[in-house]
């Protein structure tokens, strides 16, 4: 409710009158509260990495203050940034502190469990939230929104999307055993 009515407050410039406060308990006392967030364009109950899910992704991207070709052409600085909060791409030469490292990964964690929670459509344990958190920010959003393992896991098949975890060991064509190594931990916590 205090979500609602920060909203609100923001899009009507700081304050409401009475006469909005009533309207707007009016309009939640007749809808749920997703229905009302979704008039408004706001999520709630939206899961967030943990920090055990922080350390997996960080364990496997590592840590880089120079940029690094990632091994298919893709340039990659810090903790496996891409592309700067700013929209530019990470180029080779790039470098960056510890603390800008921090910084750019907890805005790119930001999409990937916009990612997650927008994809999946059941209930998620945190072991499972993490699992996909790690998984997405790897292969992107556009990948994992597309992926079988999204469709089984919608489908109820928590088996059957825990073995898709196994399809993601390529890159650019190559079996690549980090990978292999990465999907197998990362099917391993979803399954806790």
């Amino acid at each position: 409710m205090k979500q609602i009515f920060d909203f609100l407050r923001k899009i009507s410039g700081g304050t409401l009158t009475q006469k909005q406060v009533d309207a707007a308990n009016q309009v939640i006392a007749t809808a749920t509260d997703s229905t009302v967030a979704d008039m408004l364009g706001i999520a709630i109950d939206q899961m967030a990495v943990s920090l055990f899910g922080v350390d997996l992704i960080c364990d496997f991207e590592g840590k880089r203050l120079v940029a690094y070709d990632d091994g298919v052409g893709v340039w990659t600085i810090g903790f496996g940034t891409t592309i700067y909060p700013n929209g530019i791409k990470v180029k080779k030469g790039d470098t960056c502190t510890e603390a800008q490292a921090k910084s750019y990964m907890a805005h790119d964690l930001k999409k990937f469990e916009q990612a997650v929670n927008g994809a999946v459509n059941i209930p998620l344990n945190q072991n499972q939230f993490d699992a996909l958190v790690s998984l997405a920010y790897n292969i992107g959003t556009g990948a994992f929104n597309k992926s079988t393992l999204v469709k089984k896991l919608n489908a109820g098949d928590i088996r059957g999307a825990a073995d898709q975890f196994d399809v993601w060991v390529n890159a650019g064509g190559k079996r690549m055993q980090g990978l292999v190594n990465r999907r197998a931990k990362e099917k391993e916590v979803f399954l806790r």
